[in-house]
């Protein structure tokens, strides 16, 4: 049995989805496929295939060696330099260093993962041949994401301080300027009878983009707007089911495990009109690509009962179309792919 060994600082910083993917990634491979992988989660420790889900200096450190050891390297691709520039706000050297240090782990590995195939013609650019990069989507389990009853929602929403008849919309993400923070502010401003709740915070505190004129905001908030702070992934699940509808206005993503995980709790999904989500999210959300058009859909889905059906079944299929078993499947071959070229370079050495 091929071994796997899962490499990853991501869940140490709350509130970011790298870490949500990393653990329902390693959690589908550990109960999917048992008997075809041996998965053990950060250790010291050289496996088959070392697949490492984060860019930290000591994993790539160890990737020398594990090459010389007959190991298969993967590295997952999160983002990108254009992707962090719009998130963090550090010095021009620092950048500069970074986004070359970045650059230079995603050559080091054998193949990459991205799950978005838009990032594979962007790696392209970076000089990483199409040929090393596998598109293999993010995954939610709907043990962990669902619907609850009307009546559990009921009382989610005395729990949270959420009037039970007043149509809500929930934003899930890191406050920064990427995720389109001021839209949603702007949006709840022209909404003044909707209420507008946002389930995050300043995962990497003062160097987030924006972070001053962020802080008054959530300091001073609009009197239909509350703001939740970082909520444990355990009670995520509450959270999405307070929601009439999902909002998230980002300028740019990837694939955002908060989509999946409302669609898997059965809400209707509202986001910006960007180019990466085509190949991904299909016809299974709304979109637009302003306030005017983001304050057009919340009212239609709140005034029209079969619009907001509609919608709703939309994201229903989204949900399905990225099964458990699907997703499973793709990752099972890819690392039994993996393990053969790795033999056959062996071989030939």
């Amino acid at each position: 049995m091929r071994t796997i060994n899962m490499l990853s600082s991501a869940d140490k910083v709350k509130g970011q989805g790298v870490g949500s993917a990393y653990l329902e990634q390693v959690r589908l491979i550990e109960e999917t496929l048992p008997g075809d992988f041996r998965v053990c989660r950060n250790k010291p420790k050289l496996c088959d295939i070392m697949h490492y889900h984060t860019i930290d200096l000591p994993f790539l450190l160890s990737v020398p060696m594990a090459k010389l050891h007959g190991c298969s390297t993967v590295g997952y691709v999160h983002f990108l330099p254009e992707t962090v520039d719009t998130s963090l706000r550090l010095p021009w050297l620092a950048k500069q260093v970074f986004y070359a240090y970045m650059i230079h782990y995603y050559k080091s590995m054998d193949a990459l993962v991205t799950v978005n195939p838009w990032f594979i013609h962007k790696l392209a650019d970076y000089g990483i041949p199409k040929e090393r990069v596998t598109y293999i989507p993010n995954f939610v389990s709907n043990e962990t994401f669902y619907p609850r009853s009307a009546a559990e929602k009921n009382a989610l929403r005395d729990q949270y301080g959420i009037d039970r008849d007043v149509f809500t919309v929930l934003a899930v993400g890191q406050w920064q300027v990427r995720k389109g923070f001021f839209d949603f502010i702007r949006t709840a401003e022209r909404l003044p009878d909707v209420q507008f709740v946002w389930a995050g915070g300043f995962s990497f505190g003062v160097i987030t983009d924006g972070y001053d004129e962020i802080r008054r905001v959530v300091k001073n908030p609009p009197p239909n707007v509350k703001f939740l702070g970082i909520v444990p992934r355990e009670e995520m699940n509450d959270v999405y089911n307070l929601a009439d509808v999902m909002f998230l206005p980002s300028f740019d993503e990837l694939f955002p495990m908060t989509v999946l995980e409302s669609m898997s709790c059965g809400v209707p999904i509202l986001l910006r009109d960007l180019e990466l989500y085509e190949d991904i999210l299909f016809d299974y959300y709304l979109k637009g690509s302003s306030v005017d058009e983001f304050v057009s859909h919340l009212r239609r889905l709140r005034d029209d009962p079969a619009f907001y059906r509609e919608a709703k079944e939309k994201s229903g299929e989204g949900a399905k179309f990225y099964s458990r078993e699907h997703v499973a499947a793709m990752w099972k071959s890819f690392y039994n792919g993996l393990t053969v070229h790795r033999l056959r370079i062996l071989k030939h050495s």
